[in-house]
């Protein structure tokens, strides 16, 4: 087990000189000096932001649910505001927002906070926010099997707002529905209420 944890260690440490010395030159290329006081620690800071905003690459995003429990509840259930924080996989820029998760269960539910583990699962990784919304909802449907499933997801994205268009301030809604979702326009309709209590 030690020549385990030794291996991971070495690897781990590889990685981060890797992305350290990466994070150098592209400082180097838009023309600053890397020598300069303010610049000495960034590529070892920017390293340990990407591992902490990339940390959904460790973990499968079905493990998040973690255990599930038989429960007979079989009337909605709604988590939502769950804020969340991601990088557009076309420029790495940042975005985020607010994810709203509701389904009905069929026999078997999930923790509460085990929703909000999922949604970190997901978003912290290079996404796209339709990514995002389908991802929640197809894992929670296939590990659950709900009677019915519904994800909103609100995005505020900086490649829109800080370059290009820079239109700042407007917001992106994408929804994904699964099972009596998709043929109860009632029940879509008492999930989006219920969003604004």
């Amino acid at each position: 087990m030690a020549g385990l944890k030794d291996y991971l260690n070495t690897n781990v440490t590889r990685n981060r000189e890797q992305v350290e010395h990466h994070v150098r030159e592209i400082l180097k290329l838009i023309g600053e000096d890397v020598e300069r006081e303010g610049l000495l620690d960034t590529p070892a800071r920017v390293t340990r932001m990407y591992e902490e905003i990339f940390g959904g690459y460790a973990i499968d995003p079905r493990d998040a649910l973690g255990v599930t429990f038989d429960e007979r509840h079989e009337e909605l259930v709604i988590v939502k505001d769950i804020v969340y924080y991601s990088q557009c996989e076309h420029h790495m820029a940042p975005f985020f927002g607010k994810a709203h998760i509701g389904y009905i269960p069929s026999g078997k539910i999930a923790g509460l906070s085990k929703l909000a583990r999922l949604v970190e699962a997901v978003t912290r990784r290079l996404q796209v926010q339709e990514r995002i919304t389908s991802q929640i909802a197809d894992i929670l449907d296939d590990v659950l099997k709900p009677n019915g499933v519904m994800v909103v997801v609100e995005g505020e994205h900086l490649c829109m707002c800080a370059r290009g268009v820079k239109k700042y301030g407007s917001k992106t809604v994408t929804s994904a529905v699964r099972g009596q979702f998709r043929g109860s326009s009632a029940l879509r309709s008492e999930f989006l209420s219920l969003l604004k209590e």
